[in-house]
């Protein structure tokens, strides 16, 4: 998808120091400085507008949570939402997913959510996919023992992929549902994609894999 560029996002991301947080690397080891409560965090990583990352911190305000996204013009759009939710437990950075361990130092992240990631189809674009080998080792990097990696698309092929990439990568498949909104899975918090994409008919896939060491 096309994203319309937006110049003055840049200028309106810095305006917003207490939602988007700048210089992440500087937090590295001590995130729990940055919220008002020291719990748990959590992460998205491709938050796009936001939706997913705040619904969640509102419905679970013993958890904190981090909207990650690397594209500006949507960050605003996200920063957008989270003014207008005003909630403590969440904020957002604009940060590509390959810098994670330079941002979080290992166990400091509980749980990784990974929402409509760009599938990426061609083969030759395999690398970019957020469920390749590569990037499992970067969550490992920031997860603690057993973290878990929570993973939703409505793309089958890149579900088929990432089943093998997990399994390859030595994951343990603790949930999976080939039709999340016909299932009996509890408290699932759409996104804007979802809701769209669901809306048209297709199949929602989801599944939690947890790391074995």
């Amino acid at each position: 998808m096309r994203l319309r560029n937006k110049p003055w996002a840049k200028e309106k991301i810095e305006q917003y120091p207490q939602y988007v947080v700048a210089l992440p690397e500087q937090h590295k080891g001590k995130w729990s400085t940055v919220f008002e409560k020291n719990q748990p965090l959590h992460i998205e990583i491709g938050t796009g507008k936001g939706r997913f990352v705040t619904e969640m911190a509102r419905a679970n305000p013993e958890i904190n949570y981090l909207g990650l996204e690397l594209q500006q013009s949507v960050v605003v759009s996200a920063l957008d939402r989270l003014i207008e939710a005003e909630l403590p437990n969440v904020k957002l950075l604009n940060v590509n997913a390959v810098d994670l361990p330079k941002i979080f130092a290992k166990g400091e992240v509980e749980r990784v959510y990974l929402n409509f990631s760009d599938p990426w189809p061609k083969t030759r674009h395999e690398k970019r996919r957020l469920t390749y080998k590569s990037f499992l080792n970067l969550y490992e990097e920031i997860l603690p023992p057993q973290g878990e990696v929570h993973f939703k698309t409505d793309n089958q092929g890149l579900f088929e992929y990432s089943l093998t990439s997990f399994s390859a990568y030595g994951m343990l498949l603790k949930y999976i549902s080939l039709d999340l909104h016909k299932s009996d899975f509890e408290g699932n918090i759409m996104t804007e994609y979802e809701e769209k994409f669901s809306e048209k008919g297709n199949r929602i896939y989801r599944c939690e894999v947890q790391f074995r060491k």
